[in-house]
């Protein structure tokens, strides 16, 4: 199994590096299942303009943000590996545990602007984000991510 040199420079770039072919190609599609779930979820709090759970989910990204991993990783971690008889997910590296931060950051305007306004700016910052996050579940491109290789390099250790 082995994934294409693309999905290898995109996961690269979000901190996954130093995995030979057979252990990237096994996480490369539980990879997505994380931002794949928070892009849902931001969705939902955005679509109803649910500020609450929106809020609730800004620990769940700071956590991934400070934490080796992402507390949704967990799911996959501690439940559906044992189902599938994967392998654990690798560490998150620096660049994806700065996506984390900056979707803590972000998640919180999206729900301060529902909670006091203006709507209409949950409603922009929250389709924003839903798009962004998306294209991490879907082609495992992170912008947070490469702004941080932008910013730091890509010789640096992830």
């Amino acid at each position: 199994m082995t994934v294409s040199s693309a999905i290898r420079q995109r996961l690269e770039m979000q901190g996954f590096c130093d995995l030979d072919d057979a252990r990237l190609a096994e996480a490369e599609p539980w990879l997505r299942f994380t931002p794949a779930l928070c892009a849902a979820i931001v969705a939902i709090g955005t679509i109803f303009s649910i500020e609450w759970l929106l809020f609730a989910l800004v620990p769940f990204a700071a956590l991934g943000a400070v934490l080796p991993f992402h507390p949704f990783d967990l799911i996959y971690n501690l439940g559906i590996r044992r189902i599938t008889g994967t392998g654990p997910l690798p560490p998150n590296g620096a660049p994806r545990r700065f996506a984390c931060g900056i979707a803590a950051v972000w998640i919180t305007a999206i729900a301060a602007s529902f909670a006091w306004g203006p709507a209409a700016l949950g409603y922009a910052l929250g389709g924003a984000m839903v798009a962004v996050v998306s294209l991490v579940a879907t082609i495992h491109f992170c912008i947070p991510s490469f702004i941080y290789r932008s910013v730091f390099g890509w010789d640096r250790a992830a």
